[in-house]
């Protein structure tokens, strides 16, 4: 089955960085494009990052473009999500999930498979 296992999340002073991963088994990894989204409390789920099967295309959203950058190695089914320069605003849960398709890979609607969570929590 499907399974996807976020990790790296912690406690981190404004300005620092993290680097999560998720690594991904029961699909063929490499055929798959994949998200991460976070959601803070009393928030909605938002898309933060995508990349293509292949890794060639990446995609963000504004409020993360030029701090954070999405990767994959296909080779250990595991996608990656290097945050620097983290804000206060950046803490949430954050989620890889698996895309299904769709014409929006910034909707959480064009996912089918979420990791667990891992929470990133950054300190004024």
């Amino acid at each position: 089955q499907v399974q996807l296992v976020d990790a790296g999340g912690g406690l981190v002073q404004a300005g620092g960085s993290l680097r999560l991963s998720c690594a991904a088994s029961g699909f063929t990894f490499s055929s798959n494009n994949m998200g991460w989204f976070r959601q803070a409390p009393g928030k909605e789920r938002e898309f933060v990052a995508g990349i293509s099967a292949s890794g060639g295309i990446t995609f963000y959203a504004d409020s993360v473009k030029g701090r954070f950058t999405i990767s994959r190695d296909n080779a250990k089914n595991t996608v990656y999500l290097q945050m620097n320069s983290l804000k206060p605003e950046d803490t949430a849960i954050y989620y890889c999930a698996k895309a299904v398709g769709g014409p929006n890979l910034r909707s959480v609607s064009a996912y089918n498979y979420w990791g667990q969570g891992t929470q990133v929590t950054v300190s004024s």
